[in-house]
């Protein structure tokens, strides 16, 4: 299913979003290749090529957001995925299982998308950076903690939810971390970047200041928890100007790629 990004997807509180979208339905260039990660067939990564320094520079497995919601697949990373490529990147854009109220199969899937990337894409130095976009970020920051990516050398989040219970205190998604749970956030410490372990490889996370999707604030808290952590904000940036490749805020998220890709 092509995204959906209104609703409880893309909204805060119930309130329209005052920003630029048009990222979200904006067409790509088709993938290079698209390989299956599991039997299922939606178990698969698109996967697009960089030039010919991509063999020099790790694989960027890129997490798309959405509130872990089913109705919001991977379609509005492809720009994002495609510019990557462009600038010398191989890219492979995961898509994996969101079902409301039972987060196993999402942690399932993100974990063998994981284990098989490298071996499935071509291109690439053997080692990977993880980048995830709002919930993909929380994904990639709990993947990180959990140690689930041996190849791993970093990790960007890209306005994650990265604190879970602050999540669920400001409603965003209009409930949705209860809704990825099943339960109250609490009793998941588990699956809480901010409440786990600091990942063990370099991480960093840019944030738009003017974002109202995930506020500033939520990256702050895991920031507080985990100070080895860099953060970049991004003044005048909403939520989706991190996944632009033509809005301001596009060259420092490449920028910090090409600090974790050193």
């Amino acid at each position: 299913m092509a995204a959906s990004c209104t609703g409880d997807g893309w909204q805060r509180k119930g309130k329209e979003l005052a920003e630029d979208m048009s990222v979200l339905s904006r067409s790509a260039e088709p993938a290079d290749h698209i390989v299956a990660y599991g039997a299922d067939p939606a178990q698969v990564l698109e996967v697009r090529t960089g030039h010919e320094h991509a063999n020099e520079r790790p694989l960027l497995v890129l997490i798309h957001g959405g509130f872990w919601r089913p109705d919001i697949d991977r379609a509005h990373l492809r720009p994002m995925a495609d510019a990557l490529a462009a600038e010398g990147w191989s890219t492979a854009l995961p898509e994996y299982a969101r079902v409301a109220r039972d987060p196993a199969p999402t942690l399932a899937d993100l974990t063998a998308a994981l284990e098989r990337a490298t071996a499935l894409v071509k291109h690439h130095n053997g080692k990977i950076v993880l980048v995830g976009h709002s919930a993909g970020g929380h994904l990639a920051l709990w993947a990180a903690a959990a140690g689930i990516c041996p190849p791993l050398s970093g990790t960007l989040g890209l306005a994650p939810a990265a604190d879970l219970l602050l999540a669920h205190e400001l409603g965003l998604g209009s409930g949705a971390v209860a809704r990825f749970l099943g339960a109250d956030p609490v009793s998941r410490p588990d699956l809480d970047p901010r409440q786990m372990a600091a990942p063990a490889t370099a991480t960093a996370i840019v944030h738009g200041a003017e974002d109202e999707t995930v506020p500033l604030v939520v990256s702050e808290s895991y920031v507080a928890a985990h100070p080895q952590v860099r953060l970049t904000t991004i003044a005048g940036a909403g939520h989706f100007a991190l996944i632009d490749p033509l809005s301001r805020a596009w060259s420092s998220v490449v920028a910090e790629l090409s600090r974790l890709s050193a």
